[in-house]
């Protein structure tokens, strides 16, 4: 098993809960495709590094996991149509 991180960068205009509920989506798709989430981090609302969507901050989520190989294709495969988030990035954590 790698450990994987995803990163996530969502929508302030949308209410707390559609937000959560994202995010809780995003972690269903983890666990969907055999990962175990070790730890989530909320970073809250940040400013943005450059406009997405004419918005300038969003909501970082950070959620740590560990998969084998297929899995962060798989996530990205749906958090990419997911209508709520601005941005995201798998990346594998070195031990």
């Amino acid at each position: 098993m790698n450990k994987y991180e995803l990163a996530l960068v969502v929508s302030p205009k949308v209410e707390d809960e559609v937000r959560e509920a994202t995010v809780e989506k995003a972690k269903g798709y983890i666990t969907r495709y055999n990962g175990n989430i070790t730890e989530v981090e909320e970073w809250g609302k940040k400013k943005l590094a450059y406009e997405i969507q004419k918005m300038h901050e969003g909501f970082y989520y950070f959620i740590q996991f560990e998969a084998d190989a297929a899995c962060p294709a798989e996530v990205e495969r749906h958090v990419r149509i997911m209508d709520n988030v601005l941005r995201y990035l798998v990346v594998r954590k070195d031990a």
